[in-house]
């Protein structure tokens, strides 16, 4: 239509589609995103306690339950550096999406790209990955195949 035509003009709008688009990509991407949609077994929360920072994360997992993806929600205009985890996997993860991205008109707070885990037990589970959360953002991570 003629208005999203003119939205479109503005960066900060355009900025929102890339997100989308790429969520919306990501989503069909990545089987532990939506295989499990309506059954307990696709879904585990990390840690949903943390009302002070207002952070939550959670696993979203695929049917053979080895594909996983971490997702991490900042609901502060806080930046939270150093903030821990709990993974149950030790490796790299890479960071797939980060709303807080300058493609989507955001600060580019993040983790370049890629976080090792810790040999740090925590929510849980045996390892962690420290990460710099963006503000009123969210990071979707991925454990890397080992080569």
């Amino acid at each position: 239509s003629s208005v999203a035509w003119h939205l479109l003009n503005y960066d900060p709008h355009k900025g929102i589609q890339r997100l989308v688009d790429d969520l919306n990509r990501l989503y069909r991407k990545e089987s532990a995103l939506h295989q499990v949609d309506f059954h307990y077994s696709g879904f585990e929360w990390i840690d949903f306690h943390d009302a002070s920072n207002s952070v939550i994360s959670f696993e979203r997992k695929a049917a053979n339950g080895k594909q996983r993806i971490v997702v991490v929600l900042n609901f502060t205009p806080i930046p939270r550096d150093h903030y821990r985890i709990g993974v149950p996997e030790r490796g790299a993860y890479s960071e797939l999406l980060n709303s807080d991205s300058q493609f989507y008109g955001g600060g580019n707070i993040g983790n370049t790209g890629l976080i090792k885990s810790e040999d740090v037990a925590m929510h849980g589970r045996p390892y962690s990955l420290q990460l710099m959360l963006p503000p009123l953002g969210a990071l979707f991570l991925k454990e890397k195949a080992q080569s």
